[in-house]
């Protein structure tokens, strides 16, 4: 099915329906591209993690297959896996999250996702918006925090000293 429909983004919820998400235009992928890229920049130096992009798929706890904008799992965790294993879809819910809303984005289904996320163990999720310039960031055992336009975004403590310039992609 994913090999006959390459034009498109394909996940699973946790109750087994398809999720059929056509592809980000170039202003979305610009915006993800910039995160991705702060992102692999700081874990370079930080060196105790692993980043995706959202070409790679998470198998997570609840059955649901998942694919983050971007996500970071911590380096033990990747490390325990076989070489064999990882090629697949990662059978692990990623500790830190990042979604990106699109044009054809539904921010009430988004902010379920980031739940979900939250629910199967992240410790740490963002779900940004660049059009109302707002970010929300979700912990376990919190309610999801609302910055209204902010210039950055801490990943302390999970990410200790990352800091994105969200205002780069306003």
């Amino acid at each position: 099915l994913c090999r006959d429909n390459s034009d498109f983004f394909l996940e699973l919820s946790a109750q087994k329906e398809l999720i059929i998400m056509s592809p980000p235009g170039a202003n979305t992928s610009r915006r993800n591209a910039i995160i991705i890229q702060r992102l692999g920049n700081w874990a370079e130096k930080d060196r105790t993690g692993v980043v995706f992009d959202c070409a790679c798929h998470f198998d997570l706890p609840n059955g649901a297959i998942r694919s983050p904008d971007a996500a970071w799992v911590k380096r033990e965790h990747w490390d325990a896996f076989r070489d064999k294993d990882k090629e697949e879809g990662f059978p692990i819910c990623p500790e830190f999250v990042v979604e990106l809303m699109s044009p054809s984005s539904r921010l009430k289904t988004v902010k379920k996702k980031m739940e979900e996320y939250i629910a199967n163990g992240s410790q740490l999720g963002w779900l940004i918006d660049p059009y109302n310039k707002m970010v929300y960031v979700y912990r376990p055992s919190m309610p999801a925090e609302t910055l209204e336009n902010p210039t950055a975004v801490s990943g302390d403590p999970i990410l200790p000293g990352f800091v994105f310039n969200v205002a780069e992609i306003w």
